[in-house]
């Protein structure tokens, strides 16, 4: 069905004649009538029965008129619905951080991002670097905040900082007042390690085999606000981003250990397919994370 033949066949059954039907449809009458034509014959069936003072709709005229409503009430929506999104007064922003970024640097942009944009629903997913690029690949989320190495080719991607990993202890560690320590003073030591996956415990693993060595996790915790506490009140010691525990090593809770011989650095990224168009709340919060950092 021919969806210009349908909107005059709307025009004229609720003007109720066809030259009221060409004047609110800025269209000669001569037009709307052949319109009207075309679209019986297409159908089938009379919409109207014609009138000296008028037309009045047939049995399936009405029918049709029904539907007509509704069909263009459809298209009214659709057509409220894209231009809220494109302004940003509805939508969704739907990310995937890892550990760090998620936790310590993400939530003031999005305080501020909701402050601009207060009608767009934002959720945030807090994983590792390896399930935030399967979040991305899968379409789950449209932008990904990780840190550490990623497959560059498969993404966008723009630098936001970079973040050094400190070796720590809690206060009471045997090696917490010492200096001068070198990583192999580590090594006879317990190390907890976050999960493989993660972009943390993949920095720390590549700068140990730059030296020749690997780091033996004694015990491996998938939560990052876990593996500090478990530091704090036990024995292990831990490699951990400097914004992660900056609180903690300012208040005595835990102790950043003196070691010479190595210094691990990662860069954090935010990610997003370049495969794909970015939509409007999305784009909106590169632009915000651009002009932040």
């Amino acid at each position: 069905m021919n969806l210009h033949h349908l909107k005059i066949f709307l025009g004229v059954a609720e003007a109720g004649s066809i030259s009221a039907g060409a004047e609110r449809l800025h269209i000669s009458q001569p037009a709307v009538t052949r319109e009207i034509r075309d679209l019986e014959a297409s159908i089938g069936l009379p919409l109207f029965d014609r009138h000296p003072r008028g037309v009045a709709l047939t049995e399936s005229g009405a029918r049709l008129l029904q539907y007509a409503r509704r069909i263009f009430a459809l298209e009214q929506a659709a057509e409220r619905d894209l231009r809220g999104f494109a302004s940003l007064h509805l939508g969704e922003l739907a990310l995937g951080a890892s550990a760090t970024l998620g936790a310590y640097l993400l939530p003031a942009l999005l305080d501020r991002f909701r402050g601009l944009h207060p009608r767009i629903v934002v959720s945030l997913e807090v994983s590792n670097t390896l399930e935030v690029t399967r979040q991305l690949d899968d379409g789950r989320i449209s932008l990904g905040f990780v840190e550490g190495e990623f497959e560059r080719g498969d993404y966008a991607h723009r630098l936001l900082a970079r973040d050094a990993l400190l070796p720590v202890a809690g206060p009471a560690h045997p090696l917490a007042a010492l200096t001068g320590l070198s990583v192999h003073d580590l090594q006879r030591h317990d190390l907890y390690l976050r999960e493989q996956g993660s972009g943390a415990r993949a920095s720390i693993e590549q700068a140990y085999q730059i030296l020749g060595l690997e780091p033996r996790a004694r015990m491996t915790i998938g939560s990052t606000e876990a593996l500090k506490r478990l530091i704090a009140n036990g024995s292990g010691i831990a490699w951990l981003s400097q914004r992660v525990v900056e609180t903690e090593l300012n208040a005595g809770q835990l102790v950043r250990l003196d070691v010479g011989d190595l210094r691990i650095e990662r860069d954090l990224y935010m990610l997003w397919r370049h495969d794909g168009s970015l939509s409007p709340a999305p784009a909106a919060f590169v632009e915000l994370v651009a002009q932040a950092l």
